[in-house]
């Protein structure tokens, strides 16, 4: 295929996480080095700001400061949740989208998200085949949720994994430091999936975590999980509990009682309050006392406590997208193929946006206890090497040193 000479952009989307700058500085600093890049910009708040033609010049950037993307968490461009409509209903956006293109010479755009970051990225890539406009389209996968259809896992979920196990190591050792007796109840985030809530199941296989793991992918019964906790209880003294945002009944409403309190830009329920809400209910049931803990924000973009195996291979999906594109491929999300027998490997493969966008990958019912209070060891065996590694960020004053971006706005 001939060379496409261009301008590139690159957005952000979705909920923040540790390791998406990593990504960004893949897409970028593989960009400013490539010929055939005739610019590289960051659009303000994801797709967002290509529609405000709001673009960042990134090559104004320090390369310094740049590079301190793999260690800085959060969406360093900004971020949103903005749905596109369907073209064939409403074009209005397309129409738009392509009027920036067209005005910087877009030829390549890379997109950074999960799910619904992926359907962005699909209809905009069909959009501009269909109006003839050569712009070779690529998804960069992202989401502590780790439920992108396609990949063995996604960027963002390994450093949040860890930052969970090593919370609840820390917080079962604070539970059980008096002679007296205590409950303890943890919400992670994961509305249908429940990769982060198992994931505290690694702090139980480290000797300090939950005596019991709650995830969406079974239905909730609360008379059986109030005798399970009861049973702990009664026996040791100390029940200490983890639950996915999630977890439903058997007819699909959510236990939290947040869960009709607003939706995102995409529509999806915004839960929280279950913690609080479990443990009323329990210390009514039992007497004890009851401590409810929501991580919320905090599991996202817990970067002191990084996986440098995520950070590594989120970089490297940015970097892989691009390498992809300029080669002549497009429509693609980039993927992770991944072996554990023998040692962990990973490789950087592409599959096509329209298998990736709004499907989610769930845990196997195989890797949950038949009881649905827990998990299996090949739950153990699939996380544990996606954790390894640390950062060694860069501090100042013993604090974090993130990336301080000018953000000169493209002319």
């Amino acid at each position: 295929m001939s060379e496409l000479k261009g301008a590139c952009i690159i957005g952000q989307s979705g909920g923040p996480t540790a390791v998406i700058n990593a990504s960004a500085l893949g897409v970028i600093r593989t960009a400013l080095d490539t010929d055939c890049i005739t610019q590289v910009l960051g659009a303000a708040n994801g797709i967002k700001g290509v529609l405000d033609d709001k673009l960042y010049d990134m090559g104004k950037e320090d390369p310094a400061e740049l590079d301190l993307l793999k260690y800085t968490p959060s969406s360093a461009l900004g971020s949103c949740r903005y749905k596109l409509s369907d073209p064939d209903v409403d074009d209005t956006d397309y129409k738009r989208i392509l009027e920036i293109f067209q005005k910087h010479n877009v030829r390549y755009f890379f997109y950074n998200g999960g799910n619904d970051s992926m359907d962005t990225c699909n209809k905009i890539s069909k959009y501009m085949q269909k109006m003839g406009y050569e712009c070779r389209v690529m998804g960069v996968p992202k989401t502590i949720d780790n439920d992108l259809n396609g990949t063995d896992h996604c960027p963002g979920f390994a450093s949040a994994a860890k930052f969970i196990a090593t919370s609840c190591m820390e917080v079962h050792r604070d539970a059980h430091v008096y002679d007296t007796g205590m409950i303890t109840i943890i919400e992670i985030m994961g509305r249908h999936a429940g990769w982060l809530a198992g994931s505290a199941a690694l702090a139980t296989w480290a000797g300090f975590g939950p005596d019991l793991v709650y995830l969406p992918e079974t239905d909730f019964d609360m008379d059986k999980f109030l005798a399970d906790v009861k049973a702990i209880y009664d026996k040791t003294g100390k029940c200490m509990v983890a639950v996915s945002e999630g977890i439903h009944y058997a007819d699909g409403t959510f236990v939290s009682e947040a869960k009709a309190s607003a939706t995102d830009g995409f529509g999806h329920a915004q839960l929280g309050g279950l913690a609080a809400m479990l443990a009323d209910i329990v210390k009514k049931e039992t007497g004890a006392k009851v401590r409810g803990i929501e991580l919320s924000l905090l599991q996202r973009c817990g970067s002191h406590v990084a996986s440098k195996t995520d950070i590594d291979e989120a970089f490297m999906a940015g970097k892989t997208a691009v390498e992809a594109a300029v080669s002549g491929v497009t429509d693609k999300m980039v993927a992770f193929q991944c072996t554990r027998e023998g040692g962990y490997k990973c490789e950087y493969v592409l599959e096509p946006l329209d298998i990736v966008a709004n499907i989610e990958k769930k845990v196997p019912r195989e890797w949950i206890n038949a009881a649905g209070n827990g998990v299996e060891q090949p739950f153990i065996d699939y996380v544990l090497p996606l954790i390894q590694g640390e950062a060694n960020a860069p501090k100042e004053h013993a604090l974090p040193r993130f990336a301080k971006l000018k953000k000169v706005l493209a002319e």
